[in-house]
């Protein structure tokens, strides 16, 4: 039972781990998740936005960039800038405001392919829990610590689980799918 927890446990994180991802996936609308790839260069090292400044969306269309330090100011600006996120930061000395453009149909489209290769790489991890949590029950079968019938159980327990996270992957795919479709 300890290897179905176990394989539970990572399915889970999987699930965990893909839905970060999905929620740098930018939409039509400004959310402070948009920033969370974003490293900054300060103070000798690379760190995470959220950890050299505030975020917030005042606006629908608009994210508003609060520095803990002004003196990083032009470090934000740049990371934002080099992030890979087709954002235009504008800097007043004081905050940033990032205009959040609406996405066009290509992009929209490109977005969706994103989004469906990170629900792949999702679905990969659930399969190799499974295969860890199968080899295991199958390495117990074959020692005599569980018999036959107990371990056909338990390797059909884990397909169910797998299924069921491999569901709601799909689930997870369309919603946001839906989302970065909408206009």
């Amino acid at each position: 039972m300890a290897t179905i927890k176990e394989a539970k446990q990572r399915m889970e994180e999987a699930l965990e781990a893909m839905a970060r991802e999905f929620s740098s996936v930018r939409t039509g609308k400004a959310t402070p998740s948009l920033l969370d790839t974003v490293r900054v260069e300060a103070y000798g090292g690379k760190m995470p936005l959220n950890q050299v400044a505030s975020v917030h969306a005042p606006e629908p269309a608009l994210l508003v960039v609060q520095p803990f330090d002004k003196t990083v100011l032009p470090d934000i600006e740049r990371a934002i800038m080099q992030g890979d996120l087709g954002l235009n930061p504008a800097n007043d000395g004081n905050i940033i405001r990032i205009p959040i453009p609406p996405l066009n149909e290509e992009r929209r489209k490109e977005l969706a392919r994103l989004l469906h290769k990170m629900a792949e790489e999702g679905r990969i991890s659930l399969r190799h829990a499974r295969k860890n949590a199968r080899d295991e029950v199958q390495k117990q079968m074959k020692d005599h610590e569980i018999g036959e019938d107990e371990g056909h159980r338990q390797l059909d327990e884990i397909d169910k689980i797998t299924h069921s996270f491999t569901d709601r992957i799909d689930e997870m795919l369309q919603k946001k799918e839906a989302e970065v479709m909408a206009i």
